[in-house]
């Protein structure tokens, strides 16, 4: 079996059947890495020793007749904000490297090898997760697969380059205004922010504390259920995780879609954006004849609501080291934790105002759908280095204005999966699925439906 094209669920099986070893799963994905990673910059640590140990442990399990867990001998990484054990959690940064090694693992890293994955290291994001480019000055800048000279997005941009190009079928990020959603879509690939609280934070390196989801990347919607099945409940680690029961949404997966109510998101969403992005947004449309058309009122104030409050608890968190030591961040991240750093506080306090009122909102439209459609991002993937693009006969910043969509709904916490849509000869964009808080069900439901007609899908990419 060729292991860099296998999704997880496939590995797995493969391993608790006796078809394969965990140990030669592994062996073949630190291979995979050690041959390509050069490419594409998507680790900053490889973990090989520990890996090689965990996979002959679980082939223990299997042979004496134990259950080594749903996703036994699959190949995962993680961003380098999370928690490993016996690492220093970097967060993208130099600063980090001099803090003592971590003495456990993320509740998320944990949950994920207790069912039986194997972790092969940490993968590259922007400097303590402020951006949408992975264009690090300590760690280098992400490829994107599709295109070696273009970026692979961020924050998670690491995440999303490692299971586009094949490196390992699973990878964990984080999502504060889009970190999630802007790599996977610029990568091509399935990339899930669940709803605020619905999986732990215990262990990971916190942004902005009032937006800060954690989530996955995989290349089947049948990949990023399982995980999200496993890092659900509670965690008293982290105060913010909901106490919400586990609700599994591997076994609805393929439930009737016709009852569910779809529209799409117009006004705000349907401006500033290249034609092939609205046109990426239609064809879902078309393939679940959806007519539709909701509108969310004040998303441009929501958007820069975002934008004050992201950036002042940002920068709150780092104001010690922007007064001792700002020559050691990366300079795009410090200037943008300066400027945080100025912003009043009356501004901050009628930004979580506005938070309250957009909220209810929305609550309103999920009154009337239960899933909105709308662009991931408003351009494909742009050059390594672009500073600006042209929209709408407008000269604008690449960096901020990659957020332009996601923004408006990490704002207020809500479920979103980012959609790969492929066009022939073409870089890959995104479609989001939206969803009212804790209806991740309902999502990869509609999802998964599209994966069967063929609209949707992430195929490996391998540019090299």
């Amino acid at each position: 079996m060729n292991f860099d094209l296998a999704d997880a669920i496939t590995t797995s099986t493969a391993v608790r059947e006796g078809n394969v070893s965990a140990v030669h799963v592994t062996k073949a994905a630190l291979a995979r890495i050690a041959t390509r990673n050069h490419l594409f910059n998507c680790f900053t640590t490889i973990t090989a020793e520990a890996a090689l140990a965990d996979a002959a442990r679980i082939d223990e399990e299997i042979a004496q007749g134990n259950n080594p867990g749903m996703l036994a001998g699959v190949a995962f990484a993680v961003k380098n904000l999370f928690d490993i054990a016996g690492l220093t959690t970097l967060a993208g940064s130099k600063i980090n490297a001099e803090k003592p090694a971590a003495i456990q693992d993320a509740t998320a890293v944990a949950k994920l090898k207790q069912a039986g994955a194997v972790l092969l290291g940490a993968l590259n994001m922007d400097e303590y997760a402020y951006g949408f480019v992975t264009e690090n000055s300590h760690h280098g800048a992400t490829h994107n697969p599709h295109d070696l000279l273009r970026v692979a997005g961020g924050s998670s941009g690491g995440s999303a380059a490692a299971v586009a190009s094949g490196l390992v079928p699973l990878t964990l990020g984080s999502d504060t205004n889009g970190s999630i959603r802007v790599p996977a879509a610029l990568c091509g690939i399935f990339g899930l922010k669940p709803t605020y609280g619905r999986l732990s934070r215990a262990g990971v390196a916190l942004f902005s504390s009032s937006f800060d989801h954690i989530g996955c990347f995989a290349r089947s919607v049948q990949d990023i259920a399982i995980v999200f099945d496993v890092l659900q409940g509670k965690d008293d680690r982290d105060p913010i995780c909901t106490h919400r029961p586990a609700e599994l949404v591997l076994p609805q997966l393929h439930q009737d879609i016709s009852a569910i109510k779809i529209a799409i998101a117009a006004d705000y969403f349907t401006k500033g954006a290249e034609l092939a992005a609205l046109a990426a947004v239609q064809k879902v449309a078309d393939a679940l004849s959806v007519t539709e058309y909701v509108t969310i009122p004040e998303t441009y104030r929501a958007r820069a609501a975002a934008f004050v409050i992201t950036a002042s608890e940002g920068a709150n968190l780092h104001l010690d080291k922007l007064r001792s030591r700002p020559q050691d961040f990366d300079p795009a991240t410090r200037d943008r934790f300066l400027a945080g750093a100025l912003i009043p506080s009356s501004w901050y306090l009628q930004a979580q105002r506005f938070r309250k009122w957009y909220r209810d909102r929305v609550r309103e439209v999920f009154q009337k759908v239960d899933i909105i459609l709308a662009p991931t991002t408003p351009i494909s993937a742009p050059l390594i280095g672009q500073q600006t693009m042209i929209l709408d006969g407008e000269e604008i910043l690449v960096r901020p204005h990659l957020g332009l969509f996601t923004q408006p709904f990490s704002f207020i916490g809500l479920p979103v999966l980012s959609l790969p849509i492929q066009y022939p000869n073409a870089l890959p964009l995104g479609v989001q699925l939206i969803a009212a808080p804790y209806n991740e069900a309902l999502i990869l439901r509609v999802a998964a439906a599209l994966e069967a007609k063929g609209i949707v899908s992430a195929p490996v990419i391998f540019k090299g």
